[in-house]
């Protein structure tokens, strides 16, 4: 499985929850595994600094709070206990994910997911523009807003370049 020399705590236990949530919801390891190594470098107790976003997909405080959690909670479970909230936040979207790309679009912003490639993303009070300049390294021509097609880029962009392609063409079996 990609990046399962990253994980250094409960290995075995972690790729075979990794596999089965990935069974539930009908995507690639190899994607999950993907973001969250971009997320985080697969360290279940990362926190960023910049809005305290926790954990393997960087749960914001206000997530963990609607998945029945806290950030603090989530970062003193194990990484294979954080993987069921993983589950929980990443299951209402499974019918949605058809990529890798719809895979990190559902963590990074969910209203996003199944518009076209040109939709502006842009948040409920927020011009596009703060969302852009939140988000640079989305941003890739340096326009100053953000569009799913150059987000959807941007993530792909954080695969080797060796596994590009194959993450780029790769979609659902269903």
């Amino acid at each position: 499985m990609l990046y399962e020399e990253k994980v250094t705590e409960n290995r075995a236990a972690f790729l075979s929850a990794v596999e089965n949530i990935c069974g539930q919801l009908d995507i690639e390891p190899d994607w999950l595994m993907a973001v969250m190594n971009s997320e985080s470098g697969l360290n279940h107790r990362a926190v960023n600094p910049n809005g305290g976003a926790t954990g393997l997909i960087q749960f914001m405080p206000a997530t963990a709070i609607f998945l029945g959690a806290t950030t603090a909670a989530l970062k003193a479970m194990s990484n294979v206990e954080q993987l069921e909230y993983v589950r929980k936040y990443l299951y209402p979207y499974r019918y949605k994910i058809k990529s890798y790309a719809d895979l990190y679009m559902s963590i990074f912003f969910p209203a996003a997911l199944g518009k076209t490639e040109s939709w502006i993303i842009r948040a409920s009070g927020l011009p596009a523009e703060k969302v852009a300049s939140a988000n640079r390294i989305f941003d890739l021509d340096s326009n100053g807003i953000l569009t799913v097609s150059e987000v959807r880029e941007a993530f792909l962009r954080r695969v080797p370049e060796s596994l590009r392609n194959r993450f780029r063409n790769q979609v659902k079996k269903k």
